[in-house]
């Protein structure tokens, strides 16, 4: 069919003996640039028409294709006509450069299938993990793992098809892939080490773009950018980048704090030993606040108990778990329980411990001024002996 086209436009100016050979030359290249323009542009508006019409459709493959099809689509269109000028430029000149154009009109087309098929899978890509386009979108690092793997697929087949059509042996090549891959391997194992980490994470999916991340080995924690097939790249809480190689994660351990289902209060209250006696209603309180409150996860192990007596102070465990997982909620959970109980110490008359030391001196004794028979130095002793034993009757 494309033989036929620049034929018959060459034949019909053949007949118009009143021009010479190079204006009809001139003329005919002319007139096939312009028909290609002109079915260009009306293609590109049908397409375009076409795509926004079906976007009130259910189906959204119709929509990436469309999209994803309608430059290579003019591009298909330039490069026939294109082809079809050349044809019919190598018919009047028979320029060595014109004998090309049976390889470039191959070449171009696997081109144009390769940015097809790359653009459909873009589109896929962007569709499967969009909430607002399906109603369970897949997850991004799975897709995004997926959609590189088909590139790659696509890219390597073209690049063979490619060296195929210009005349190379492709069984020449797989075989010196095979054999020279040895020695890349040997040469570039960290490479290709980064590459199988990349590919456990795809995966083993022990996290995703968006987790937030740390590992009790390495110095690593901060939110995940970007998983590549030899980075990962991490954002720290300072909002630094920080770039980690995928085989590091074959040896640590991670932890990925977004997975997890609750939060954890733990804290150890002390009440003084002059309180012993509101122990029990205390303890009763707190753990009937902690069951009530509208945060507290009440199906989680809750723990209010009377723990040990500790040097200053008669300790009391408190442990419970908030529904939120948000960072910044949960101290603000955290601080509202602290309050309550701070609130439930006082009500009962009780108070909360810090350290202090109590000093029993024997019968007898009695605490001078040091205003008579002493020096300076022992009224400053005495003083200071006097207000250890007051802070400590207190």
């Amino acid at each position: 069919m494309e033989e036929d086209v620049p034929g018959m436009l060459i034949g019909t100016l053949d007949s118009i003996k009143l021009l010479p050979e190079s204006w009809r030359v001139i003329l005919a290249v002319f007139a096939m640039v312009m028909v290609t323009a002109v079915v260009a542009y009306i293609a590109s508006k049908v397409i375009l028409f076409m795509e926004r019409r079906v976007q009130a459709s259910r189906n959204l493959w119709d929509d990436a294709f469309l999209h994803a099809v309608r430059k290579p689509m003019v591009a298909f269109i330039w490069l026939l006509g294109v082809y079809w000028a050349a044809e019919a430029a190598y018919r009047y000149s028979k320029a060595e450069i014109f004998t090309a154009n049976d390889s470039m009109l191959r070449l171009g087309f696997i081109w144009l299938l390769v940015w097809t098929l790359l653009g459909v899978i873009k589109q896929g890509e962007v569709m499967l993990s969009s909430p607002g386009k399906v109603k369970r979108p897949m997850d991004y690092t799975t897709v995004t793992a997926i959609s590189k793997l088909m590139r790659a697929v696509i890219i390597i087949t073209a690049v063979l098809i490619v060296m195929q059509s210009l005349g190379y042996s492709i069984s020449g090549v797989l075989a010196f892939g095979g054999v020279g891959g040895i020695a890349i391997g040997f040469a570039a194992k960290d490479l290709l080490a980064n590459f199988f980490g990349g590919f456990i994470i795809q995966l083993d999916r022990p996290f995703k773009v968006g987790d937030w991340i740390r590992s009790p080995d390495r110095d690593i924690e901060g939110t995940v950018e970007k998983i590549g097939w030899r980075l990962t790249t991490i954002r720290t809480f300072d909002q630094r980048p920080l770039y980690v190689p995928n085989a590091a994660f074959t040896t640590i351990a991670v932890e990925n704090p977004s997975r997890m289902l609750n939060r954890r209060i733990s804290e150890t209250l002390g009440i003084r030993y002059v309180d012993v006696k509101q122990m029990v209603p205390i303890v009763a309180d707190i753990r009937s606040m902690l069951e009530s409150h509208d945060e507290i996860d009440d199906n989680r192990t809750l723990i209010v108990n009377f723990l040990a007596f500790n040097a200053s102070s008669l300790d009391i465990m408190i442990y419970t778990f908030t529904k939120t997982t948000e960072w910044v909620k949960y101290h603000q959970v955290k601080q509202d329980v602290l309050l309550k109980i701070s609130d439930i110490v006082e009500a009962h008359g009780a108070e909360i411990a810090f350290p202090t030391r109590t000093l029993h001196l024997p019968d007898g004794i009695e605490l001078s001024s040091g205003t008579s028979g002493g020096g300076e130095g022992d009224s400053e002793a005495v003083a200071a002996v006097s207000s250890q034993s007051a802070r400590g009757e207190a």
